[in-house]
């Protein structure tokens, strides 16, 4: 049986920055709706969920949980709020070695390149169109189907799986570029790609034992060999 190959990269810190424009949305989300300034103050995203970051923002600035009403509101507004400052933000860039990395890889038969980030799909999908990368990816797990990363990725990997009608073994890659990538990954029996493109660094990531370790992907030859 021949093998197929999915591969599952992180958004923020990995693909690409955006900014803070997620920030600054979510910050006007909660002035808007709430009165309350500065909300994300304090509160560390990276590797994080967009479900657990409310629930986080929530706690933090109301002292209470949200409910499910509340958060498709905060949501849909997010969105909004996301598109204009993903439209003008000055410091969104993709990573060092992504572009090629991706087109590489897009244009094997063995492979399938997906999502699994936490940003709920809509908010991903911002800003992967914005940056150019949307039409690479053809499936993928988002913070919308689920809070749980470890879950995310799962929920991708069977998507990447109905690509190829469940017919070939399947050899499993996440790319990320935090702790949580790592745990989530190593969690599912996925290989882990962790790089230092994001907020930690590469002896950051180390500690937790990825497959591989970059300090970015820039060096494209070397990364596909990874892949096998």
């Amino acid at each position: 049986m021949q093998e197929i190959k999915l591969i599952l990269f992180d958004i923020d810190g990995t693909l690409l920055v955006s900014g803070g424009a997620s920030i600054r949305a979510i910050n006007r989300v909660f002035k808007n709706m709430f009165g309350i300034e500065n909300a994300m103050e304090g509160i560390k995203p990276d590797g994080k969920t967009d479900p657990l970051i409310l629930r986080e923002l929530f706690m933090k600035n109301l002292k209470r949980d949200f409910s499910k009403e509340e958060a498709n509101r905060v949501f849909k507004e997010y969105l909004s709020f996301l598109e204009k400052e993903i439209v003008t933000s000055k410091s969104l860039r993709i990573m060092p070695g992504i572009t090629q990395l991706i087109k590489t890889l897009s244009q094997k038969q063995d492979t399938a390149i997906g999502i699994a980030t936490g940003n709920i799909e809509e908010g991903a999908r911002i800003k992967l169109r914005h940056s150019g990368l949307e039409h690479f990816f053809r499936f993928g797990g988002f913070g919308s189907d689920s809070e749980s990363r470890e879950k995310l990725i799962r929920i991708a990997i069977e998507r990447g799986r109905k690509l190829f009608n469940h017919t070939r073994r399947e050899r499993v890659f996440v790319v990320g570029d935090t702790p949580f990538d790592i745990i989530s990954a190593k969690a599912v029996g996925a290989e882990v790609i962790a790089v230092a493109t994001g907020s930690y660094t590469v002896e950051d990531l180390k500690r937790y034992k990825p497959h591989f370790v970059f300090k970015n992907l820039s060096q494209i030859e070397e990364v596909i060999r990874v892949f096998g």
